[in-house]
């Protein structure tokens, strides 16, 4: 499946993730440190099997990084912070929800970086609204 015309590119995806993140209140955005945005059009069936996700459709996104008091401890490995989204599954749930993109977008990174870091469900709702 291409990209139609009317559908974001990755290129646009990874707009829309870095103008969305930056959006972002700055106290979660420090949660991820220096965080590098992999964009691709759905997950690797690596990815999924490791996850045990059985359709592609069900992975937006996903985080991958050192915890944040390894960061703070300076005892993290070398590996980067990184969060995965993933274009098909995203336009499919926007388009399924009748949401636009970037609020979608926005969602998969307030979710992803807050699981990562244990917050609650209350917390990313807090800062989705802000």
């Amino acid at each position: 499946m291409g990209t139609s015309p009317d559908e974001p590119s990755l290129d646009t995806m990874e707009t829309i993730a870095r103008a969305e993140f930056s959006a972002l209140p700055k106290e979660f955005r420090d949660l991820t440190g220096d965080v590098m945005f992999v964009l691709a059009e759905e997950p690797d069936r690596q990815t999924m099997e490791e996850l045990g996700i059985a359709h592609t459709n069900q992975l937006l996104g996903l985080f991958r990084g050192a915890p944040l008091a390894a960061r703070l401890a300076n005892m993290a490995g070398p590996e980067p912070t990184m969060i995965f989204l993933y274009r098909r599954p995203i336009l499919h749930h926007a388009q399924a929800c009748r949401l636009e993109t970037a609020q979608v977008v926005r969602h998969v990174l307030i979710h992803e970086i807050g699981h990562h870091f244990g917050l609650s469900d209350a917390d990313m709702a807090r800062f989705d609204a802000e």
